[in-house]
């Protein structure tokens, strides 16, 4: 972190910009922490996929999976790979709070930019004032600027009355909604002047630059799974949409329709559907488009062959595996 304390909000206004990714966490086939996957995933995205940004050790990433010593190597590698090149900020959250504060103060001692928090989920807090008071607890003790992680995962929603309070405190500078399109409207309505608001669904991004001037996209998986090396329509409708060309914009968007709808049935439909982590769907794609992944630690159970087959025959189908090639493809 490269400012104070005191302007942890005026510093996430200026640098939270653009399409930032969440990451997952590779393993290899023992179940072990792959770095020099880690590594080759970091460069793809920086050098290939342009993000701004890298959010790490979330969902996605397997937090819960993770030893206290995994996240903070996770954390110190990612740091590492992107300096100079985008913007970090890991999940520091924990069921625990002073491990929250330890994890928190070591990303920001890494060299990370932000950090995130998702709301407390064990034991679940009694109402708003244990929630607000958890992350005063944390706040108090930590320098680097804090996001909220408001998401359907943790079970535990964060009304918009105790996120408006919980922005006052010094170093809360942002909020990830994954919520509803009207509760982010009610907490944008509340403290949208005092922290920065984004929403991670892909499908509503162009929407919400245009209808709420949502500067970034913070985060999720689909920056690096419906975008490979040469083809990024998400940066490119993206930046259009920043510039106030909205129907370009539109066309781009639109053009991704079939890529969505695959990117929806593998990401989306298990959790609406059986309450799933879709965390073995996303590794199962993330390495049928060349990026190091591994299974997925148990208790979360891994693709099945045919669910993989079937998984490759959509992203054959709407062309992305494709594209993958050509992009290795060596220019005569």
């Amino acid at each position: 972190m490269k400012y104070k304390k005191s302007d942890a909000k005026a510093a996430s206004r200026e640098q939270f910009r653009g399409v930032w990714a969440a990451i997952h966490t590779p393993f290899t086939e023992n179940f072990e922490l792959d770095e020099a996957g880690l590594r080759q995933n970091m460069q793809h995205y920086t050098d290939n996929l342009h993000v701004d940004g890298i959010f790490c050790t979330g969902t996605m990433g397997e937090f819960w999976a993770l030893t206290k010593n995994e996240r903070m190597r996770v954390v110190e590698i990612v740091c590492e790979e992107a300096h100079g090149k985008c913007k970090v900020i890991p999940h520091t959250g924990h069921h625990s709070p002073d491990e929250s504060i330890e994890l928190t103060n070591q990303a920001a001692s890494v060299g990370a930019d932000f950090a995130i928090l998702m709301n407390p989920y064990y034991p679940r807090p009694h109402n708003d004032e244990a929630v607000f008071q958890w992350f005063e607890y944390i706040t108090k003790k930590t320098e680097i600027g804090i996001w909220m992680f408001d998401t359907p995962f943790s079970e535990v929603a964060l009304s918009a009355d105790v996120t408006a309070r919980i922005a006052k405190l010094e170093n809360i500078c942002g909020i990830k909604v994954s919520r509803p399109i009207d509760h982010y409207q009610k907490v944008n309505a509340l403290c949208g002047h005092e922290i920065v608001l984004s929403h991670p669904s892909e499908t509503e991004f162009l929407h919400m630059i245009k209808e709420h001037g949502m500067k970034v996209h913070m985060s999720s998986a689909a920056p690096f799974l419906m975008q490979v090396a040469g083809y990024t329509p998400m940066r490119d409708y993206a930046e259009l949409a920043f510039a106030g060309h909205f129907n370009e914009a539109q066309s781009i968007r639109d053009d991704i329709q079939p890529l969505r709808d695959v990117h929806e049935k593998w990401l989306r439909e298990p959790w609406l559907k059986n309450h799933v982590i879709p965390i073995a769907q996303l590794k199962a794609w993330a390495e049928l488009i060349g990026l190091a992944a591994g299974p997925v630690r148990p208790p979360l159970l891994n693709l099945t062959k045919s669910e993989r087959l079937e998984l490759k025959q959509d992203l054959d189908r709407v062309g992305l595996i494709a594209r993958v090639h050509e992009s290795r493809t060596p220019i005569s």
